[in-house]
């Protein structure tokens, strides 16, 4: 990891800690956001080297490559979403919606959500909420190789 993205990572996370501190919760709130953000930051920083090392060695065709440098996209902003279900229906059933209709989705009450980068899959999770905030907590990242192949 380079020191700008562990200055910017640090500055992030610097961020974050001002804001919690600003709002008027309670300790017992901040408290579960706190545990949240650095189980997330000792799970990041342990997988960060295992998922880098394998991508910085590889060329755009996949193959081992010592010169490539993924600095340069580190910064490029990415939308992320998280998917509950799809469903298709015609126009006709589109255009009767209503205020209290139901639609139905493709998966089962309990399943994992998708996460979704530029949709694109790159894990599964659950739903949480914080302080009446919702969230996501990853149970399953698909593999650095996986999503690079997944990108041609």
């Amino acid at each position: 990891m380079s020191e700008e993205t562990k200055q910017a990572d640090q500055a992030l996370a610097d961020e974050w800690a001002a804001a919690l501190e600003e709002q008027s919760i309670d300790d017992t709130v901040q408290d579960d956001w706190a545990a949240a953000l650095e189980e997330q930051t000792e799970a990041t920083s342990t997988t960060q080297a295992a998922d880098r090392a394998p991508l910085e060695k590889l060329d755009d065709e996949g193959r081992p490559h010592s010169e490539v440098n993924l600095d340069m996209v580190l910064d490029i902003p990415v939308t992320i979403s998280m998917e509950i279900g799809r469903t298709r229906i015609n126009i006709r059933n589109l255009l009767q919606l209503s205020q209290g209709s139901v639609v139905e989705l493709d998966r089962l009450a309990g399943e994992p959500m998708d996460v979704l980068v530029n949709d694109t899959l790159i894990a599964h999770g659950e739903v949480v909420v914080v302080n009446d905030k919702f969230g996501i907590r990853l149970t399953d990242v698909i593999s650095a190789a996986e999503r690079i192949k997944k990108l041609r």
